[in-house]
């Protein structure tokens, strides 16, 4: 371990780099539309650690909760996630909030994500009545990537989930290129802000609209960036490294957060 308390060797997960790379991009001062899983875990740790001042939101409606920890596996409605929140709406109101500009930030995971930022959480398959796999669909997500200002999605790195075009598009991104959410009838200036997967950090190409790679995460090359995707990304002229986990972030996650590791996982030894 260096001066700065960062962990040298690799004894973390996947999922603890994404949710600690995640947790780092949140400004304090702002309003989250958290997703269940590593997107609401990612949110709990910027509270805890970075931005304390954040409001977390709930599609059910909770405001500005502080959510109990331990992390249980539960439903999203569910008390813990409501714990001491400034306000408890209905979901219409909610999704009206957004709908309105209040919220800045969206926190999305999915199955499948395009270069354009389209996500994809409905099915694995061409045919709609007889796809290979049937997930359980938007939920909120259609509403988060369509109304907050900036969208973060977390993504495991596999090449069968970056694809040229997602197989449906549960949420959207930016469609099909420049001007297409606006066309679409979409806030102008919002959209997918960053994809933070278990190999590095990408944004979005300011003209193309196309995803760009922009860091990499610790012991990942480009090379290995872009065998992994489906298709070829914009890459920025430098590359940032990503610094893994540190000492702080990982007793947090493993000691409060998520103790049974039901989202982080273990260190495989």
């Amino acid at each position: 371990m260096d001066q700065g308390g960062i962990l040298l060797s690799k004894t973390y997960t996947d999922v603890e780099q994404m949710i600690c790379l995640s947790s780092r991009l949140i400004e304090d001062n702002r309003t989250v539309f958290v997703g269940y899983g590593m997107p609401q875990i990612a949110a709990i740790l910027a509270q805890k650690l970075y931005s304390p001042n954040i409001c977390q939101v709930y599609e059910y409606g909770a405001i500005g909760p502080e959510v109990a920890t331990p992390f249980k596996r539960n439903m999203m409605a569910d008390a813990r996630n409501s714990y001491r929140s400034f306000s408890w709406m209905s979901m219409n109101r909610m999704m009206a909030q957004a709908q309105m500009g209040y919220i800045d930030y969206g926190f999305l995971g999915a199955a499948q994500i395009d270069k354009y930022g389209n996500i994809n959480s409905t099915i694995i398959g061409k045919d709609y009545e007889r796809p290979k796999k049937r997930f359980t669909g938007s939920g909120g997500g259609n509403e988060v990537a369509s109304l907050c200002w900036k969208t973060i999605v977390l993504m495991q790195h596999e090449k069968r989930r970056f694809l040229e075009r997602v197989d449906f598009i549960t949420s959207p991104g930016y469609l099909d290129g420049p001007g297409a959410r606006e066309n679409a009838g979409l806030p102008r200036d919002s959209g997918p802000h960053r994809v933070v997967s278990s190999k590095a950090l990408f944004d979005f190409d300011e003209e193309s609209k196309v995803m760009r790679l922009i860091g990499l995460c610790p012991g990942v090359t480009k090379e290995d960036v872009l065998e992994n995707m489906d298709f070829e990304p914009v890459v920025a002229d430098k590359l940032e490294q990503l610094g893994p986990p540190t000492e702080d972030e990982l007793k947090i996650l493993r000691e409060e957060i998520d103790p049974d590791r039901v989202v982080i996982g273990r260190v495989e030894h």
